[in-house]
């Protein structure tokens, strides 16, 4: 898939030619037709399933989505009438709300499927979400399709498929031109790099995307009025009042307490005591560690430990001390050579030697003495044999959390979210325990192939998290679906151990956020984390539906960072000028440039690195990621951009009402 080249945006000067579809049934509808409606000015109809009554949001029936709209729909006309828009960006267009059972003919249809510039189906269901793909690219072979699924291989051929239907249904489509593309992304695979990070200090936040690991870290300070490390750069400058029960809680209305994403060097010299999200890395990713990481699992069998109990270890061990004790005494009594005498002494235990009839008392007591180990010993020979066959049956069950365990993750929740997660942990070796009340979980299959320890049950039941050791855990993550049960898991934690680190997955923005001080007032020493992963996940989205490909998003207390790809070519705010002139505090900022040639260049910043042409010749260079300030950006460019969700806006509506021939 190609990165569009026009960019659809508008301005209050500048008519509105067409209008996007958010289709979908949970959280994420909502807040990316919230995020378009927002942030990029964009005319939304959302299309719900029909008799969503007003269930709470979090409990998973119905409800949820047309509760979430109410509350973002007030928020937005609150914001918009309370502040004035930045320059050069529209106020908040206006929001339509469709029900329809399924997102058919008539459904697509009636919400105007044939004058919009992009639909997105984020349906939790991904057969329901390819069913309605393939509808919409029939009606509306331009459309630009954002689709959310959770299985990556099928999405790539999805990818290709439509994009082959949309050639076939309009021979004489230019792509280039009217944006029809397709993007196929996850949710959770976007979000899974964020609630990781919660899980260990220090630990790096990976955003792996389109081929491109980019790695930032979060430094607290060195020391009082010391300002921390700044890596490649300071992405983000952290609330300073993270300790402060009392103090912001890290959104955008904290004031002038909240985190600053993207300050420049006068900023984060005068920010000293505050801890600092740096950019410690730009290279591009290797699928080896991945695949040295599945070979290691599939390869290095059942440990000793878990073959045979410790019980029969122990008996094994007092039998060859027997063993050992009787052949010194042979040595002693019959003064023969070491190594004969217990040979000697083996052949009595196993009882394959002759009577010691003509031989002296000693030693015929010590024959004695060595059939009765040797009697002792079958038994045991057996029991290991029976231990050895029951282990390698249940190889591929469900392991139990080892007895010594500790300084590990518990993650409770092995949906999507946590499956994806779990398997960010074991890439990084982070030790995990699981607990899961479904039998069926996708995520146990994961577990299972990396021998990850998981405790089956209901977390609310008494002794589930006991038995998943979280009284010597490092950190707590919650990823159920549900809130209720992610907060009453994660305040039962913190009674266990009020130190705990907790990482929360909550639906409702207001209600994490209440949570977050709550738990932080409560446990001032302990750290508190609430994070929303359709919150991470609507910038990626809707910034796919804008034309643009977001290569990942990183969280900022409550608050969201982007990277995304982009052309200079058409964007006056950065063609023509220097990277120090391009920069702009608190909206975005050059971090790399792809100097591939444009016919030859990788439209997903894959490592042109990774091979040659075919003819031998070598291969391009690769992201340049230590620019220059003084570098001028030039139009054939592309460069990696860290930006803000309004900074990303502003650059494509500045790029979409820019006058042509203008430089």
């Amino acid at each position: 898939m190609s990165l569009p080249h026009q960019p659809r945006g508008r301005t209050p000067d500048r008519p509105h030619t067409g209008q996007m579809i958010v289709c979908g049934d949970d959280a994420l509808a909502g807040r990316l037709a919230a995020e378009l409606r927002e942030v990029y000015a964009e005319h939304v109809t959302l299309v719900v399933p029909a008799g969503r009554g007003t269930a709470a949001p979090g409990s998973g029936g119905p409800g949820t989505v047309s509760a979430l709209v109410g509350r973002m729909s007030s928020a937005v006309t609150r914001n918009a009438r309370a502040t004035a828009p930045p320059s050069g960006r529209p106020y908040a267009a206006d929001l339509r709300v469709l029900e329809a059972a399924e997102p058919d003919d008539g459904a697509l249809q009636a919400a105007g499927i044939a004058e919009s510039t992009a639909l997105a189906l984020v349906y939790d269901d991904d057969e329901r979400n390819i069913g309605a793909a393939l509808v919409a690219r029939r009606l509306n072979p331009r459309l630009r399709l954002v689709i959310r699924l959770y299985n990556r291989k099928l999405g790539q051929h999805l990818e290709e498929l439509l994009d082959q239907a949309a050639a076939v249904a309009a021979p004489d489509l230019d792509r280039a031109a009217l944006d029809a593309s397709t993007t196929v992304l996850s949710d959770a695979d976007t979000a899974a790099p964020a609630l990781a990070a919660t899980a260990v200090a220090g630990t790096s936040k990976i955003v792996h995307a389109a081929g491109l690991l980019l790695r930032a870290v979060e430094r607290t300070p060195p020391g009082p009025g010391r300002v921390a490390d700044p890596g490649l750069c300071t992405l983000a400058l952290l609330s300073s009042t993270t300790q402060d029960p009392a103090g912001a809680e890290g959104s955008d209305r904290s004031g002038g307490d909240a985190p600053q994403l993207l300050p420049d060097e006068r900023a984060v010299a005068a920010a000293t005591g505050r801890g600092t999200i740096v950019l410690e890395a730009i290279t591009h990713a290797s699928p080896a560690p991945a695949s040295r990481l599945r070979r290691r699992a599939t390869s290095r069998g059942v440990p000793l430990g878990e073959l045979f109990s410790r019980r029969f270890r122990w008996s094994l061990f007092g039998a060859v001390a027997a063993v050992l004790a009787l052949s010194l005494a042979a040595w002693r009594i019959t003064a023969d050579h070491p190594l004969h005498a217990a040979y000697l002494i083996l052949l009595d235990v196993f009882s394959i030697n002759d009577p010691a009839v003509e031989e002296s008392a000693g030693r015929q007591i010590l024959q004695i003495l060595s059939g009765f180990a040797g009697l002792l010993l079958l038994p045991l020979l057996v029991a290991g044999i029976l231990e050895a066959f029951g282990t390698f049956r249940s190889a591929s069950q469900l392991r139990r959390p080892p007895r010594g365990l500790s300084g590990h993750v518990v993650l409770l929740g092995l949906g999507k979210v946590g499956t994806r997660v779990l398997a960010r942990l074991r890439e990084l070796d982070i030790p995990v325990v699981c607990v899961e009340s479904d039998p069926l979980a996708r995520g146990l299959a994961l577990a299972r192939r990396h021998r990850v320890p998981v405790v089956l049950g209901d977390v609310t039941d008494e002794g589930v998290l006991e038995a998943a050791k979280v009284h010597r855990a490092h950190a707590f993550l919650a990823l159920t679906s549900v809130d209720t049960t992610n907060l009453e898991a994660a305040l039962y934690a913190r009674s266990v151990k009020p130190d705990l680190r907790v990482a929360l997955r909550l639906y409702d923005d207001d209600f994490a956020t209440a949570v977050f001080r709550t738990l932080r007032a409560a446990h001032p020493g302990a750290l508190t984390r609430s994070r929303s992963v359709s919150t991470l996940a609507a910038p990626a989205f809707a910034g796919a539906m804008m034309g643009r490909q977001v290569l990942g998003a990183i969280p900022v207390e409550r608050r969201v960072l982007l990277f995304a790809a982009l052309d200079v070519a058409g964007h006056p705010l950065l063609e023509g000028r220097t990277v120090a002139e391009a920069f702009r505090a608190g909206a975005w900022r050059v971090l790399a440039l792809d100097p591939t040639d444009a016919p030859d260049r990788a439209p997903d910043l894959a490592s042109p690195n990774a091979h040659e042409d075919a003819d031998g010749a070598p291969p391009p260079p690769g992201l340049v990621w230590d620019l220059h300030p003084g570098y001028v950006l030039r139009p054939e460019d592309r460069v990696l951009l860290a930006t803000t969700r309004g900074g990303l806006a502003e650059l494509l509506v500045r790029s979409a009402t820019r006058p042509s021939g203008t430089g």
